[in-house]
């Protein structure tokens, strides 16, 4: 979940500026063809560049903003028998992967969490949060590093910027329609664009670009099935289960009290809340470990 995250983010804050970067430079005004209409020749092309810019953007700066934002610390030289462990287990894996080795870090946090993250393969990271060190077993923590190096083995993140690319694309294609439409018809602009149209379109790409987000998110909850089938291969099935059986045990909701359980990263949501998880329920997950015996 956090990898998805902070992709995301990172992806609508820089579409966001680059949006804004253009029209302060006069880009925009090149799809204003003769003052009356979109030229949405251009506009397509345009909406192409900036929505796989920014997602390839992303991509490429994909380890440095995790690092920062999770304050990950990347373990150049093991300093206990832990992160030695660590360290040789991502090595072992990501050879049996057939990948080169990746950065190997750990950040703080009490949650039991993981990511991979990178725009190579054989140049990732992959990160344990030190809730999940202290809360895990050795084998139970054995199976998640082998999810994440399958992410990273299945191309998940590239995948992923691609498809965010095509989606982004056409979020600014019909964000500046909208902001055209309210601009003429609402604000009664003849000619050119008013400050309507730039502020619509903000807006409008904002939304939806969340609206979008069900698309990569779907997506999402698929690889995850293949990255816990990855999973299964590196470590074993039995694992793998046990690691999902744990954050079953830690996130369960009745454990919570009532008036945080919906907040419970296992809660029960609504149909549409549903459609903007990046994982798929956990019990779906261990099912469907079982049934591939």
């Amino acid at each position: 979940m956090k990898r998805i995250f902070l992709f995301i983010v990172t992806n609508l804050a820089i579409l966001v500026v680059l949006s804004i970067t253009l029209r302060l430079l006069g880009v925009d005004r090149i799809l204003d063809e003769d003052g009356s209409g979109l030229d949405f020749n251009a506009l397509l092309i345009f909406s192409a560049v900036i929505g796989f810019g920014g997602s390839l953007i992303s991509l490429a700066m994909s380890k440095w903003s995790a690092k920062r934002m999770t304050g990950a610390v990347v373990i150049d030289i093991p300093s206990n028998a832990t992160e030695g462990w660590l360290v040789d287990t991502v090595r072992r894996q990501a050879r049996m992967a057939k990948i080169g080795m990746p950065e190997v870090a750990i950040y703080d946090s009490p949650d039991i969490n993981a990511f991979a993250t990178g725009m190579n393969k054989n140049s990732a990271l992959v990160a344990v949060s030190t809730g999940l060190l202290q809360k895990m077993t050795q084998d139970e923590a054995e199976a998640v590093l082998a999810h994440e190096v399958s992410h990273v083995a299945n191309g998940d993140m590239v995948t992923l910027a691609l498809i965010q690319g095509v989606v982004n694309t056409f979020v600014i294609f019909l964000s500046r329609i909208v902001g055209h439409m309210i601009d003429r018809i609402v604000f009664k602009t003849e000619e050119g664009h008013g400050p309507a149209y730039f502020i619509t379109s903000i807006i409008a790409q904002l939304v939806l670009g969340i609206l979008a987000s069900i698309i990569v998110m779907w997506f999402s909850r698929q690889r995850e099935f293949r990255a816990d089938a990855g999973s299964a291969k590196l470590s074993g099935r039995d694992k793998m289960i046990a690691a999902l059986q744990k954050l079953q045990k830690e996130y369960e909701p009745s454990h919570l009290p009532e008036k945080i359980a919906a907040f419970g990263i296992s809660g029960q949501k609504s149909k549409f809340g549903q459609l903007f998880m990046s994982h798929p329920p956990l019990q779906e997950r261990i099912e469907a470990l079982r049934d591939a015996r």
